[in-house]
């Protein structure tokens, strides 16, 4: 059994989805595609609500953030993955696996939030847009945000200080993409029953409360679509909410699977697939599903670009 402990001299070895892989470079490809489309149409996103002053309303000031949320998250994890790959290095500090699982759970966290604040928003502009203004004002927009990241920060602060605290023994080998908690406990040689209780809780306490905030905004939004007289209007409300819930069912479909799902019904290679597909694929479909579909965005992609984009408006 080789010995690592818990110093700042030591290190990991992350054994991620590219090592278990039977095609590791068409993967690793796949990946790298992925991710600088996530780049690409996050910071164009984030480009084009920053300069059009026309979209500096609550909606997309929370479409700016889940677009930064989406960019920084991926680039928390990826590159070192593929760098990894191509130097055959799959090393990580003892402090970098530190910072790499406090940004990740923070990005994570973050963004559990703000979907429900964003599910929030379209409620208040569909059921009560007369009073839209007074209920989703600017002041209440950056109030969300600020308690988006405030909260993430000092729940992913706690955790990784609690989980990096034990010594960890049984192996160096981390076999997951990134430095996350449920992979990082298997090599601890302490009792983690009962911290793994802990976060167990913890993830049903901030998803499922999340979540359930989510699925009554959307519910309550069907409702007030099927009373709505307008076939067309009746018909776009629909599109961008199904669209909204697919990126919903997407991000907490992966984070239930690795923290709320006991251990024993998945295996590290479902993990590894699991964390690709929710901070890989979900980060580079969001832009698609949310935003650039969306007719203002498409208007203010135009004016930014100073040419004609011909693209289908579906909000």
């Amino acid at each position: 059994m080789e010995v690592c402990n818990s110093t700042l001299g030591s290190g990991f070895i992350l054994v991620g989805v590219l090592d278990d892989s039977s095609f590791p470079e068409l993967l690793c490809a796949t990946i790298t595609a992925l991710y600088f489309l996530a780049l690409t149409s996050n910071g164009l996103l984030l480009m084009v609500i920053t300069m059009d002053a026309r979209l500096h309303v609550p909606m997309y000031l929370l479409l700016w953030q889940l677009s930064l949320m989406d960019l920084l998250q991926p680039s928390v994890i990826i590159p070192k993955a593929i760098i990894d790959f191509l130097l055959k290095d799959n090393t990580i500090s003892f402090g970098g696996c530190a910072l790499q699982m406090f940004l990740a759970l923070t990005l994570g966290s973050a963004e559990d939030l703000l979907l429900s604040f964003m599910a929030y928003d379209r409620y208040v502009a569909i059921c009560h847009p007369l009073n839209y203004r007074i209920l989703m004002s600017q002041k209440v927009c950056w109030v969300m945000i600020a308690t988006s990241w405030i909260l993430a920060s000092l729940s992913a602060l706690g955790y990784s200080m609690y989980t990096m605290r034990y010594p960890f023994c049984k192996s160096r080998q981390i076999r997951h993409l990134f430095c996350e908690i449920p992979p990082l406990l298997k090599l601890a040689c302490g009792d983690t029953s009962t911290y793994e209780l802990m976060v167990y809780l913890m993830g049903v306490t901030l998803l499922f409360p999340a979540l359930a905030a989510i699925l009554t905004s959307y519910l309550l939004i069907l409702l007030t679509v099927l009373h709505m007289p307008s076939n067309e209007g009746r018909k776009k409300a629909l599109v961008t909410c199904s669209s909204h819930l697919t990126v919903v069912g997407m991000w907490y479909g992966g984070a239930i699977f690795m923290y709320i799902l006991p251990s024993s019904f998945h295996s590290p290679k479902q993990d590894n697939i699991s964390s690709v597909f929710y901070m890989i694929v979900t980060p580079a479909l969001n832009p698609l599903i949310y935003s650039l579909r969306n007719n203002e965005v498409t208007e203010a992609l135009r004016r930014v670009l100073g040419k004609r984009l011909p693209v289908k408006s579906t909000f």
